[in-house]
């Protein structure tokens, strides 16, 4: 089997020739491994998808998320200085505001003046463009998408990772950017005092998202993520998860679902009480399933309640195992998720949540070895 073929095959809940090996790089990890400058890798389309490329080459993974798109072309225009040193890149805009691109992790943004949420009690969702022209990467960090470029990025992977490799976007839930809009605090508070308010927002917000994972399925992608951080326990709790995330993410399942392409569904933390609930939003997959410490969840418990009918990818925690090492004790584990989670198909083994950035590469170059050299669990 190709890539491709054996992640069509885990995701459709089939077994495939072996377990599939995916994995989620952060920013910060692919810049210390690629030795890109930092602005230009964050910035540039074609920095940004070599990194990509690269780096499944080098881990072999079945699959490439291509976590930002949008990039456009003339992103130096509205710079009026870089400054450099060893550990990071200021850069200092046109209108006024600076953004810190560290060399090992996310950018920190300082606008010219601070953004002031609006207030939901008069807020009009009609406000929200239909087009949603920026990704809300985290806690008031935006990715701007270029209006006249939105996808050039999947063409340039597809183009260069050819017909072998299964290529997956990714959506940002409507919950998060309910949150970016009004602030964490606001916004969970928003919740309990204009329910009927927020319900209103977040239906346009995900009518946005929809838009965008319908022209993401149309460009021949393998998959698409839902990023959906903060719908956790540690941040929201099952009933308005069902009331607030879950009818909206509903949507975004069903689209994809209409255009043949799969969904599947991204929380990270302590999702063990909300399982179901994920499944019961139509996608076809999910992960992190963090375990413990960073999470809650049981591996081979997640494989009964709901990995027999939608697949489930992760379950390897990337700080204390991965990033911590020793091999041996990532070679036990990786070995344990392998026979719980391929056990009757349908899954991907993955990282929990992202790569941690300073992980040594041969630390991750263990999860695909040990795929190819295991044979396929019964059960």
């Amino acid at each position: 089997m190709t890539s491709k073929e054996r992640m069509a095959v885990a995701m459709g809940m089939g077994i495939p020739d072996r377990v599939p090996v995916m994995g989620q790089m952060s920013i910060g990890h692919m810049l210390l491994q690629t030795g890109f400058p930092p602005v230009e890798f964050w910035l540039s389309r074609e920095l940004f998808a070599e990194g990509l490329l690269r780096l499944r080459r080098q881990y072999a993974f079945d699959g490439i998320l291509v976590s930002l798109h949008g990039h456009g072309p003339d992103w130096e225009r509205g710079i009026v200085r870089v400054v450099r040193d060893s550990d990071r890149e200021v850069v200092h805009w046109k209108d006024g505001g600076r953004t810190v691109f560290p060399r090992d992790d996310l950018p920190l943004h300082y606008p010219a003046a601070d953004r002031i949420p609006p207030s939901i009690a008069s807020f009009d969702p009609d406000s929200i463009p239909e087009r949603l022209n920026f990704i809300p990467v985290s806690q008031g960090l935006r990715f701007a998408i270029d209006p006249e470029h939105p996808y050039d990025i999947f063409r340039t992977v597809q183009a260069e990772a050819g017909e072998g490799y299964s290529i997956h976007g990714e959506v940002t839930s409507p919950f998060d950017y309910f949150l970016d809009l009004f602030g964490f605090s606001a916004g969970f508070l928003a919740l309990v005092e204009e329910p009927d308010r927020s319900k209103a927002v977040l239906e346009r917000l995900s009518a946005g998202v929809v838009r965008i994972a319908e022209e993401q399925a149309r460009l021949g992608l393998n998959a698409i993520k839902i990023s959906s951080p903060y719908a956790g326990a540690g941040f929201i709790s099952p009933r308005h998860y069902r009331e607030f995330v879950l009818p909206y993410e509903r949507r975004i399942a069903r689209a994809g679902r209409e255009l043949g392409v799969p969904v599947y569904l991204h929380t990270c933390g302590a999702i063990h009480d909300r399982l179901e609930l994920m499944a019961e939003a139509g996608v076809s997959g999910i992960e992190c399933l963090d375990p413990p410490p960073l999470g809650n969840v049981d591996l081979a418990e997640a494989k009964v309640r709901v990995g027999r009918t939608i697949f489930i990818k992760g379950n390897i925690d990337p700080v204390h195992t991965l990033l911590a090492g020793p091999p041996e004790r990532i070679e036990a584990d990786v070995r344990r998720r392998l026979a719980m989670g391929g056990a009757g198909g349908g899954y991907i083994l993955s990282p929990a949540c992202s790569i941690a950035p300073h992980t040594p590469p041969g630390h991750i170059e263990i999860l695909s070895r040990l795929a190819a050299e295991t044979a396929y669990p019964a059960g």
